[in-house]
């Protein structure tokens, strides 16, 4: 069985908790009672609030990667026309200087 998102555990918890809370009285006679709640209730919020963090992160992190990509095509075109200019201009022998590896 495939595990849990996170976002599947903290809406299970939330089912939980409301379970919980609707048969406190049942419940309480195997132990869960009002401060086993609270804490289940204190997680539950800082899981969601973990969560929701998380996604705003993973959105700017994509937005940073999309800027890098093409920064790296900007300077991909930029190298291929210095790698070209290089090889025109200079002799085979000083490509390393600029680190060209490859031959004619």
């Amino acid at each position: 069985m495939p595990r849990k998102t996170y976002a599947e555990k903290i809406n299970s918890a939330k089912v939980m908790l409301a379970g919980l809370k609707q048969y406190s009285d049942r419940v309480g006679k195997r132990g869960l009672n009002a401060d086993f709640i609270s804490g289940l209730v204190t997680l539950h919020k800082n899981a969601q609030e973990l969560d929701n963090e998380q996604e705003d992160l993973k959105a700017k992190l994509k937005e940073k990667t999309a800027v890098l990509d093409d920064v790296v095509v900007a300077l991909d075109k930029k190298m291929s026309e210095a790698m070209k200019a290089v090889k025109l201009e200079m002799e085979q022998e000083t490509w390393r200087t600029f680190g060209i590896q490859a031959s004619r």
